[in-house]
C-alpha cells in the first residue's frame, strides 16, 4: 500500500501442540494430526482519528500479523464501544469515530476477508461472559489494577474524603478489566498483541480463565492461557512534551500528528516540536527526549534502529533531522491517508463490513457462551 514500511519483529510464544504419537512411522502420525492455528485478538477504543503513536504502535502490528499468519491462525480484531462509554463521552461524536475507526483499520490494510474485524458492542456475547466472570471475579484483583488506583488518585487529588472521591468513579472504570478478559474469552484466544502497558490487565484475564477451568470445566483448559505477543517497537511521544507519550487526549493539537493530517500539517507539526540547545543530534532518551523522540520516528519508518539512524545526523543539525523526519512521516501516512479519506464516505460499504464482522464474530462467540452457559449451571 505504501513503500516506507515499518517490520516488526514479534516475538511470540506458542502453545504445545498435542496430538497422539507411537513408535511406529513418526512421518505418517505426525501427517495425520491437523495443524492447531493461533487465534489472535486484539481490540482498540473508537476515541478520535488514531495518531501516529497508535499506528506505529498496535495498527501496524495487526497488518504483520495479518500478513504473517499461518492458514490454520484466525484473526479477531475489534473496536471497542462498551470500553470507551468508562469515560463521558458525546453521543454524536462516538458514533462518529466508531465508523472512522473501521474506516481506518480498512485503510491500513486489515483485509475483512482474511480477518473478522468488527465494533464489539455489536455482539451481546462480551457482555454476557463479562458478568459471568464478573461472578468469579475477586474485588480485591480489580482493586490491585494500576488503571483503577491511578483514576482513583487523581480523584483524591480534587479532595479529601477518600470515600467520596472513590464514589466519583463510575462501576465501569473499576470492572472493565473483566470485559477485556470477556472480549478475549469470548473467542477462547491464545495471543493477545497489545503493549507492556497492557500487561496486567491480559495477567487477569490469565487469572480469570484459570478460575473458570478449576471451578467450572473440571480441570480441563476449555479457555486458553492467552499468551501475551511482544513488540519491540519504542513508545512515541508527544511532540510539545516529550516526557509524556503522544496522546489523543492532550489539549494541544500540535502535539501529535493525526492520520489524516495533511503534508504541510505534517512539516508544521514536526517543524515546531521540542528539541534541545545541545549542539548536534544525538541519541539520549534520559538527556534529550525531545531529540531521541524525531530519531525514534524516523527509525520507525526506515525500518533501523534510533542509535542507527543517529549515526547518520553526526555533525548534522536540528534543521535537517526534523526535515527528513516529516518526509518520512508523510511516506508512510500517504497511502492510509488517501484510503481513509475514500473509504470514510462509503457508509454503505461501512456498514455492511461491520454486519458481516458482527456475524462472523458472533457465530465464533455464541458457540462459546453455549457451553459456558451449559458448564456454569443456565442450559
Amino acid at each position: 500500500m505504501f513503500s516506507c514500511r515499518r517490520v516488526l519483529r514479534l516475538r511470540q510464544v506458542h502453545l504445545p501442540q498435542r496430538g497422539l504419537s507411537t513408535s511406529n512411522s513418526v512421518h505418517n502420525d505426525t501427517k495425520s494430526v491437523p495443524k492447531r492455528g493461533r487465534v489472535i485478538f486484539s481490540g482498540i477504543q473508537p476515541t478520535g482519528i488514531p495518531h501516529l503513536g497508535n499506528y506505529l504502535g498496535a495498527l501496524s502490528n495487526w497488518v504483520k500479523l495479518q500478513r504473517n499468519a499461518d492458514p490454520e491462525d484466525e484473526l479477531f480484531f475489534s473496536i471497542v464501544g462498551w470500553h470507551a462509554l468508562t469515560l463521558p463521552q458525546d453521543p454524536q461524536e462516538l458514533s462518529a469515530s466508531r465508523m472512522n475507526m473501521l474506516a481506518t483499520l480498512l485503510a491500513i490494510g486489515i483485509d475483512p476477508k482474511r480477518s473478522v474485524v468488527f465494533h464489539q458492542d455489536d455482539n451481546q456475547c462480551h457482555t454476557e461472559l463479562a458478568w459471568i466472570l464478573s461472578c468469579v471475579t475477586p474485588i480485591g484483583k480489580l482493586r490491585r489494577m494500576t488503571t483503577w488506583k491511578s483514576r482513583l488518585a487523581d480523584s483524591r487529588n480534587a479532595g479529601s474524603d477518600s470515600e467520596v472521591d472513590e464514589s466519583l468513579l463510575n462501576a465501569g472504570l473499576f470492572t472493565y478489566p473483566i470485559l477485556q478478559a470477556a472480549d478475549i474469552m469470548a473467542y477462547r484466544a491464545t495471543h493477545i498483541p497489545v503493549g507492556e502497558d497492557q500487561t496486567q490487565h491480559l495477567e487477569l484475564s490469565r487469572e480469570l480463565a484459570n478460575i473458570f477451568n478449576r471451578t467450572f470445566a473440571a480441570r480441563k483448559r476449555f479457555f486458553p492461557i492467552p499468551t501475551q505477543v511482544n513488540t519491540p517497537s519504542r513508545r512515541i511521544l508527544s511532540l510539545r512534551d516529550p516526557t509524556s507519550k503522544m496522546s489523543k487526549s492532550s489539549p494541544d493539537v500540535q502535539s501529535r500528528i493525526l492520520l489524516t493530517d495533511s503534508t504541510s500539517k505534517i512539516k508544521s507539526k514536526i517543524q515546531a516540536s521540542v528539541t534541545d540547545s545541545i549542539l548536534g543530534v544525538t541519541y539520549d532518551p534520559v538527556n534529550r527526549p525531545g531529540t531521541s523522540n524525531l530519531l525514534t520516528i524516523l527509525a520507525a519508518c526506515t525500518d533501523e534502529s534510533p542509535e542507527e539512524v543517529a549515526s547518520r545526523y553526526e555533525g548534522k543539525s536540528h534543521r535537517e533531522l526534523k526535515a527528513d523526519t516529516a518526509d518520512a512521516v508523510e511516506e508512510l501516512l500517504k497511502g492510509p491517508r488517501e484510503d481513509f479519506e475514500r473509504i470514510r464516505n462509503e457508509k454503505g460499504y461501512l456498514t455492511e463490513i461491520a454486519k458481516q464482522g458482527a456475524d462472523r464474530a458472533r457465530e465464533r462467540s455464541s458457540a462459546t457462551l453455549k457451553e459456558v452457559r451449559t458448564m456454569v449451571g443456565l442450559s
